[in-house]
């Protein structure tokens, strides 16, 4: 039978990784659900042979801003659904998968601006900088694209759902024993980490039916190396996130 002209043939449907990423995030936990949420986390995209050719990059110093195609490695599923909770909609409300930015999707494929930090050359290995990203360490990068600020910006796009970025955070509280943890690191090796740790714990990562509770439980967030343990206190006066410890 004839292959139908308007299907793809299998090789043109092949997708082989530009890059592979070292990010600051080490699991799912804790990572902003956009970019662009945590101004401090930073990732090295690892470009991979037969890419790794510094002409491949050429002008791209001068974009402030880059489209990254990625597939959502750890959200992988033999099965889609049609619909799915977001979590801005407090994971109550069903919405359609393509009306959405959930990671569990067809072909797994997610879309993020992130700010470009520069091309450079890191243990022999071609490799472009970024911050402002959500992705997680491991992330398989599918494309590289420049930001066009008159094309890809609208300013009167709606969505009729999420129309402008969570606003509320709650406050942090770096305990003593957090703060000497933090003073005794290294800043070169990692950059602004305080105040990457403040961004992550701030926006609540929990999962949407335990949010704007007060529990005893404790968690954990792996960010670089390093274990990050907080746990959230609501005394009726204050809500607020209190780092324990980061080591």
């Amino acid at each position: 039978m004839p292959r139908h002209p308007s299907i793809p043939s299998e090789e043109a449907l092949a997708l082989q990784p530009i890059a592979i990423t070292s990010s600051c995030f080490k699991d799912k936990f804790g990572v902003p659900r956009q970019p662009g949420l945590t101004r401090h986390a930073r990732a090295d995209l690892i470009i991979q042979p037969p890419y790794n050719r510094e002409d491949a990059f050429r002008g791209l110093e001068t974009a402030s801003n880059i489209w990254l195609i990625f597939q959502f490695h750890e959200a992988v599923r033999a099965e889609w659904r049609p619909v799915v909770r977001p979590p801005r909609l407090g994971g109550n409300q069903k919405m359609g998968v393509f009306a959405s930015r959930s990671p569990f999707r067809p072909n797994s494929l997610g879309l993020s601006v992130v700010r470009n930090e520069g091309l450079v050359i890191k243990d022999g290995k071609l490799t472009l900088q970024i911050s402002d990203h959500d992705l997680i360490d491991g992330t398989p990068i599918l494309d590289i694209k420049p930001y066009l600020p008159f094309a890809d910006s609208v300013p009167d796009a709606a969505l009729g759902w999420a129309e402008s970025a969570p606003t509320e955070r709650l406050d942090v509280v770096f305990l003593p024993e957090a703060e000497a943890q933090l003073a005794s690191l290294p800043v070169e090796q990692y950059p602004d980490l305080k105040l990457l740790i403040a961004d992550v714990v701030s926006y609540d990562p929990r999962p949407s039916f335990r949010r704007g509770r007060d529990e005893e439980r404790i968690y954990g967030a792996h960010l670089y190396d390093l274990n990050v343990r907080f746990r959230f206190v609501n005394d009726h006066s204050q809500k607020r996130v209190e780092v324990l410890t980061v080591c």
